[in-house]
């Protein structure tokens, strides 16, 4: 019994890395597509998007086995509840990368995202807080998680740096608003994905907690 668990709790682990490694690779085309203004790059993250969601229910179905068909004593069940709650904020984060691309594609050639330093340095931070949080996730590592969650709020601060530039955007420009509201989305949505990346540094902290000796 003990064996079966164990083989379907390495294909969660499986399919875990595989959706992480997916939202990683979407998230940076969808950033090389917003700076580079590239139409086609956009459109791809857009269509992988179904692939990411595809993932989501795989992993749901195997912790649903995992839960109904076996005995999970307590330091499985951490990383089985765990597993469902970081593949929820995956999802939404693939979810983010094709919204961006969504708005590059209306934004069209003409883009100014280029002027916009704050917007850029979160686009890199974000990818940053989100490797680290699934190579924590991967290698088990608590202390790479709590980095992970500290770092939130260096993303948090260049939002708000990033709001007041495309403020001043618009005093500058009454005819840029459309524009502006568009950085901003996408600002948010990058501001969104930093704290995916958070939750998710925050459930591997809790499948790695350690409790008392446990009945096996």
């Amino acid at each position: 019994m003990r064996s079966k668990f164990d083989e379907q709790l390495a294909e969660l682990n499986r399919v875990m890395i595989e959706m992480g490694n997916k939202i990683v690779q979407s998230i940076a085309t969808a950033i090389t597509a917003l700076t580079n203004c590239d139409e086609k790059l956009a459109r791809e993250v857009m269509e992988g998007d179904n692939e990411i969601d595809h993932l989501q229910k795989k992993v749901e179905g195997i912790c649903f086995n995992l839960l109904i068909q076996q005995q999970p004593v307590a330091r499985d069940l951490r990383t089985v509840t765990a597993a469902m709650k970081m593949v929820t904020d995956m999802e939404r984060i693939g979810d983010h990368a094709a919204d961006i691309s969504e708005i590059t594609i209306m934004m069209g050639e003409n883009n100014q995202i280029a002027k916009f330093a704050h917007i850029n340095k979160m686009a890199s931070e974000t990818i940053v807080m989100l490797n680290h949080a699934i190579e924590a996730y991967v290698e088990k590592d608590s202390e790479k998680a709590k980095a992970v969650i500290e770092h939130d709020d260096v993303v948090d601060g260049l939002f708000d740096a990033a709001k007041t530039d495309i403020i001043d955007l618009i005093l500058q420009n009454a005819g840029e608003g459309e524009e502006a509201i568009d950085l901003l989305m996408i600002a948010k949505y990058f501001e969104r994905i930093g704290d995916h990346a958070t939750n998710i540094a925050e459930w591997v902290c809790y499948a790695q907690r350690t409790t008392e000796p446990e009945e096996e």
